[in-house]
């Protein structure tokens, strides 16, 4: 299918058809041939006046969590009420493979077929961050598509919070209720990103569960004091940061925290915050893109290619520093006429 072809049926098409070309379109993305990556490139340009009309969700926590849980709740929750939800769930890679390793859509069995649901599951690859490296342009196909949330799940290991917080609109971090609520409590660097936090599980021990989102509230005030610009500390006029208490697998609480969601869209829009975060989080996708294609030109360089095997070998056997053989390759990679 052609670029045009491809966005009539994201468009325009029938569910059936709709959704065919939101997998073709999404696979295209994700290719990294040359042919296909110039028509990736002119069918975001013509995607581009459709989008940015759904809301942006990051979802991010821990292994174990239950965020694939939560996101079906809440995906069932949503649907029920007229929406369209779309998930893409970023599955780490197996080292061997390459391939998807967790397998997320199997894990939402009853969102998966919802015909209001579109479910995408993509290997990390080995990008840092836990995101696939192409996920910002998945999400603009499900905004073309009029998706009126798109969910994100990442790996939730690492960097993941950080790649996520960077591309969503409200950025949600599950915890749970009894994983060392002290630690969890001052882990600023994921705590000052966070817009909601999610206590899930609470019904397993509801003592442990008041206790966190005690001790959690409390640092969240801490930070809004001290640092995060787009969080308040006694202006009505910005979101202060929220903590609640869910149990995804009775779906106790999911309607609390999808409430609490509306308001922080709400409020964010109406004092241009929402969209001031999403022109710097499309620049930020551009150097991100920059960074990308220079290390790729760099790799693909004749005369890099050529020297880059004696200099590897040289840095292992410590015959030169890291840094003088990646200076020289550089200066090589940069001269006229390559």
């Amino acid at each position: 299918m052609t670029p045009a072809q491809l966005l009539e049926g994201i468009l325009h098409g029938s569910a059936a058809v709709q959704r065919r070309a939101m997998a073709k379109a999404i696979t295209l993305l994700e290719s990294t041939r040359a042919d296909h990556r110039a028509q990736a490139d002119e069918l975001l340009t013509a995607m581009l006046p459709h989008t940015g009309k759904s809301f942006r969700l990051g979802i991010s926590g821990v292994p174990g969590v239950g965020k694939s849980t939560f996101i079906e709740t809440l995906g069932l929750h949503l649907v029920a009420q007229g929406m369209k939800v779309a998930v893409l769930t970023i599955d780490p890679s197996s080292t061997v493979s390459g391939g998807s390793i967790l397998g997320d859509k199997t894990r939402m069995e009853h969102l998966s077929v919802n015909p209001n649901a579109y479910i995408r599951p993509s290997p990390s690859s080995g990008t840092l961050g836990g995101v696939a490296e192409k996920t910002r342009e998945a999400m603009l196909v499900c905004e073309a598509a009029a998706y009126d949330v798109v969910i994100i799940e990442t790996v939730g290991v690492g960097q993941s919070e950080i790649a996520v917080h960077g591309m969503t609109d409200m950025f949600c971090v599950l915890q749970l209720p009894n994983a060392g609520d002290d630690l969890q409590a001052i882990k600023k660097g994921v705590m000052e990103l966070a817009d909601l936090v999610v206590i899930n599980k609470a019904d397993i021990d509801p003592n442990a569960a008041t206790r966190a989102q005690a001790q959690i509230t409390s640092s969240l005030r801490l930070l809004a004091m001290h640092g995060n610009p787009d969080h308040a500390h006694h202006n009505e006029a910005l979101w202060q940061p929220k903590v609640v208490q869910i149990s995804a697998l009775k779906g106790d609480g999911v309607e609390g925290f999808w409430h609490a969601v509306q308001e922080f869209r709400r409020l964010q829009t109406a004092n241009g915050k929402l969209q001031t975060r999403r022109e710097k989080q499309a620049l930020s996708w551009m150097w991100e893109r920059i960074d990308f294609g220079l290390k790729q030109a760099f790799r693909h360089h004749p005369q890099v290619r050529e020297l880059l095997p004696r200099m590897q070998a040289d840095v292992s056997e410590g015959r030169i520093a890291a840094s003088t053989a990646a200076r020289t390759l550089l200066q090589l990679a940069a001269q006229q006429g390559e």
